[in-house]
C-alpha cells in the first residue's frame, strides 16, 4: 500500500484509491506504521519509511489516501471455506 498526502485531487495510473484520515502514525527506527481511517470506520495500514513520513508531512487527523496497485494484492478466505458445487 502507497500513501498520499492531503485531499487535492490526483491522476495516477492506479485506480485503487482509499481516501480517508491518517488514524495513527507510529515511528520506528527507519520506517513508520501509518493507520489510514477510512469513511465508515474501516483502516488500512502501510509502512512508509520515515524519509517519506517528513517528506509528506504526515500527521494524525491528516486527509491521506492509500493507493493499491492491483497486481500486489493478495486475498484469503478462511481456511473453512468450502467452495459450493
Amino acid at each position: 500500500v502507497m500513501v498520499a498526502a492531503g485531499d487535492a485531487p490526483m491522476k495516477l495510473s492506479a485506480q485503487n484509491l482509499l481516501a480517508g484520515t491518517v488514524a495513527r502514525l507510529v515511528r520506528g527506527a527507519v520506517s513508520a506504521e501509518v493507520v489510514i481511517q477510512l469513511p465508515g470506520g474501516a483502516t488500512i495500514c502501510a509502512i512508509v519509511s520515515n524519509d517519506s513520513v517528513d517528506a509528506m508531512q504526515l500527521g494524525e487527523g491528516q486527509p491521506a489516501t492509500a493507493i493499491i496497485n492491483a497486481s500486489h494484492v493478495i486475498l484469503g478466505v478462511p481456511a473453512s471455506y468450502q467452495e459450493t458445487p
